[in-house]
């Protein structure tokens, strides 16, 4: 009996291997045996099925595989311009049918990672014209090996739309609101682990942009969500003090319910300054 390894999985074969590596049991007179030739495809294809079931739980399997290529896309394994396996390899790789890599393309082109043409195949479209703004691309884009990049492109947007935001949210909020930012902050404080807190922090934030009273900065704030989370776990890992980071979050809470637009955007400067200093530890 002989133990080999297929696709990362343990097998043990007798006598299904020849001495030329290929399957089927060595004959006397050097003739394979078809059935246990057979035998052998059929554990080496549950093999590669064990291997990639990982990959896909749940019924949904061109979603799943959609997901495990556009990671792939996105941390630089296929980089712009690269032609993509075609639909017969892909089906292979993963262990898939054919109809579900084409689905699994349809969404990866909705997306713009990716465009398709007869003859030709799939590639990798340019970074620039990758939709940022889709949950899934956000979630694999910060997954990757530039997220540090991604997570300080994250804070920059910050820069740019929660000073005013929170301003408005001091003039615009509802009593609904402001009770929404408060109970955000306060279960920041409260909370017993670093999971807790990041959702904490993540709420506080969407719950200003919702009291800003700019519909176009809910929607916005709600694709953002996932890079938000990825963002305040690598920051509250690098910023050492967390009780002036709760100051600050309270100092907001405080500015926007005492309805003070100006004090309210100062207030959240400070903290973002906070979080470059955490970034910017990081990054050296």
């Amino acid at each position: 009996m002989r133990v080999v390894w297929i696709f990362g999985c343990q097998e043990r074969i007798s006598p299904g291997f020849r001495e030329d590596g290929r399957i089927g049991a060595q004959m006397p007179d050097g003739k394979s045996d078809g059935r246990s030739a057979g035998r052998g495809k059929a554990r080496a294809a549950r093999a590669v099925r064990r291997a990639h079931a990982a990959h896909f739980p749940g019924a949904s399997v061109h979603a799943s595989l959609a997901s495990e290529i556009g990671l792939r896309i996105v941390r630089g394994d296929y980089p712009p311009g690269t032609i993509l396996p075609n639909e017969i390899q892909w089906s292979r790789t993963f262990d898939v049918s054919r109809s579900a890599v084409r689905e699994a393309i349809k969404m990866l082109a909705a997306k713009s990672l990716l465009a398709s043409r007869p003859k030709i195949g799939s590639w990798v479209e340019p970074k620039e014209r990758w939709n940022l703004l889709d949950r899934e691309v956000l979630a694999w884009y910060a997954a990757s090996p530039d997220r540090e990049d991604f997570l300080r492109t994250v804070q920059e947007f910050r820069h740019i739309i929660e000073p005013e935001a929170s301003a408005f949210a001091a003039m615009r909020r509802s009593e609904e609101q402001m009770a929404e930012i408060s109970l955000a902050c306060r279960e920041m404080g409260e909370a017993a682990n670093l999971q807790e807190r990041t959702r904490a922090d993540t709420r506080f934030h969407l719950a200003i942009l919702r009291a800003s009273g700019n519909d176009l900065l809910v929607p916005l704030g709600v694709l953002i969500e996932s890079a938000l989370d990825h963002l305040f776990i690598f920051t509250t890992r690098q910023v050492g003090d967390q009780r002036l980071a709760q100051r600050l979050h309270e100092a907001i809470e405080k500015n926007i319910r005492l309805r003070r637009p100006a004090a309210a955007r100062n207030a959240v400067h400070r903290l973002l300054e906070n979080t470059d200093e955490g970034i910017g530890l990081a990054g050296r």
